[in-house]
Parts: C-alpha cells; sequence; structure tokens
C-alpha cells in the first residue's frame, strides 16, 4: 500500500491561507479600490486628466530619472557586490553595514541632506560650482537622490549569487587558456545576469514612486523638475482627487507592466542558465 507523502515542516494549508490573507489584505485590496475608483472617473475625464502637457513632463521626468539611476546603480551596485564577495579588507564590515543605511533612513532626512551637500554652500556644490555643473534644483538633483535612495537593492540581489560563485571553475577556465575579459562574461556574468535584472527592475519602479529624498533637493519646477509622485500630491492639496487618481493608476499601470516585463526576462535567463 502506497503510502501518503508528508511534509516535514507541517502546517502548509494553514501557512498560506494566511499569506494568501495577508496578501490580499495589504497588496490586493488597496490596488483593487485603486482600480475601482479609476474606472468611476470615466473615460473622457480619465484621458483629460493623464495627457495634460504638465502631467506629461512629469511622466518624463520620472521615468527618464529612473532609467538613468537604474543603469548607473546597477553598474555601481555590481562592483561593489564584486569588491564585498572577491576581497577582504580592512573596515569591509563597516562597508557593508553602511550599505543599509538608505534603507533605514526616512527619504525626507536623506533629501535634506543632499540638499545641503550639493547646494551653492555645500561640500560638494562648491566643488562642482566652479566646473559649471549643478545638482541641487535641477534635473541632476533629481537623478542622485534616486541613485541615494536604491543603491543597495542590486548589491543585495547580486551579492549572494557572487558569494555562491566556485572560484575552481574561474581558475580552470583561466588554466585553459581563458583571459580575465573572457572569464568575465562567459562564466561569472551568465551566473549573475539573473540577479542583475532584478535589481535593475527594483531600483527602476522604486525611483517611479520615491517622493521624500527628491522634493528637498530638485526645486519642483513644472516641466523640469517635477516628477509625477509630487503631481500627486498637489493634487491631493488641491481637493483634486479624481485627478490624483487618475496619476496613480496610470503609475501603477506602468509599473505593473514594467515588472511584468523583468520577471519574464528573469525567468527567461534563469531558464537558459539552466
Amino acid at each position: 500500500m502506497q503510502q501518503k507523502w508528508q511534509r516535514v515542516i507541517p502546517g502548509y494549508y494553514f501557512s498560506l491561507t494566511l499569506t494568501l490573507l495577508g496578501l490580499g489584505l495589504i497588496v490586493v485590496l488597496p490596488l483593487t479600490a485603486l482600480l475601482i475608483s479609476g474606472w468611476q472617473v470615466g473615460a473622457p475625464r480619465f484621458w483629460h486628466e493623464a495627457t495634460q502637457q504638465r502631467v506629461l513632463a512629469s511622466y518624463l521626468i520620472s521615468i527618464k530619472g529612473a532609467a538613468i539611476a537604474a543603469s548607473v546603480n546597477t553598474i555601481f551596485g555590481l562592483l561593489l557586490a564584486w569588491v564585498l564577495t572577491q576581497y577582504t579588507f580592512p573596515g569591509k564590515w563597516l562597508l557593508d553595514s553602511l550599505l543599509d543605511l538608505p534603507f533605514a533612513l526616512p527619504t525626507a532626512v536623506a533629501g535634506i541632506a543632499l540638499a545641503y551637500l550639493f547646494s551653492d554652500r555645500g561640500w560638494l556644490g562648491r566643488l562642482v560650482a566652479p566646473l559649471g555643473w549643478q545638482v541641487s534644483y535641477t534635473f541632476n538633483g533629481i537623478v542622485v537622490a534616486m541613485i541615494f535612495v536604491t543603491l543597495p537593492f542590486v548589491v543585495r540581489e547580486v551579492q549572494p549569487v557572487l558569494a555562491k560563485l566556485d572560484p575552481s571553475v574561474q581558475e580552470a577556465a583561466h588554466t585553459l587558456g581563458g583571459s580575465t575579459f573572457t572569464i568575465l562574461r562567459l562564466v561569472v556574468l551568465p551566473e549573475i545576469l539573473p540577479a542583475l535584472v532584478a535589481g535593475f527592475g527594483l531600483v527602476f519602479t522604486r525611483c517611479l514612486g520615491e517622493y521624500g529624498s527628491i522634493v528637498f533637493i530638485a526645486g519642483n519646477q513644472p516641466y523640469r523638475t517635477e516628477i509625477t509622485p509630487l503631481l500627486i500630491m498637489f493634487k491631493l492639496e488641491e481637493h483634486s482627487y479624481q485627478g490624483a487618481t487618475v496619476l496613480a493608476l496610470v503609475m501603477l499601470v506602468f509599473s505593473f507592466i514594467f515588472n511584468f516585463i523583468i520577471h519574464n526576462w528573469q525567468r527567461h535567463l534563469l531558464r537558459r542558465k539552466g
């Protein structure tokens, strides 16, 4: 008689029920309410609110800033993860701990610190001013703030993968005559690429919703440094709840589509890797 297979850890249905219930209450229910509110606005009003010139400019600023910040953090985060996993040096534990600071630091505090640091009288602002560079109250400030608050995402995605790499595989490739670039391209990169893609997606979507750190350094000038989350806040302050709902729904749909593409790309890379 065939015995019924039992799990080593009991409580499968109980834990699954709690997980689905928590996910439904915390994620699905609020998003469903937003979708219903957007549907009640009506197509003509929705199109009017979503396609105003000022709103379109805010979409472009948010997406452009998020794309630049995600690209920079993907490269810099990979470098930091490589240093933390492949080398041993004094103060390594301190650097590893400091990387998590943007996670814990309130975004408003980060925005105030960056605004002061890059102002005309700030330490870095005075250094770059003679070069004709300005960070505070420009689009550059938006990118700097986005980079700061999202730096740990790529590092924490790639770091565990790099730590699990087998050094003997790289040594074997080097013994067979592979150059450093060839080993990185054919041995290391295929292993870490899914994590890099996931990190890029996390940074990009997090930047789209960033608000607290940007408002203090961007200057919030319409058509120049006004991001979509800030425009949503303006509409709420003006009691234009339908307008705020429309913009929030547009950003939600865009983020969902982007996450869907990133997750499919990541699954494709994992299947190729085997």
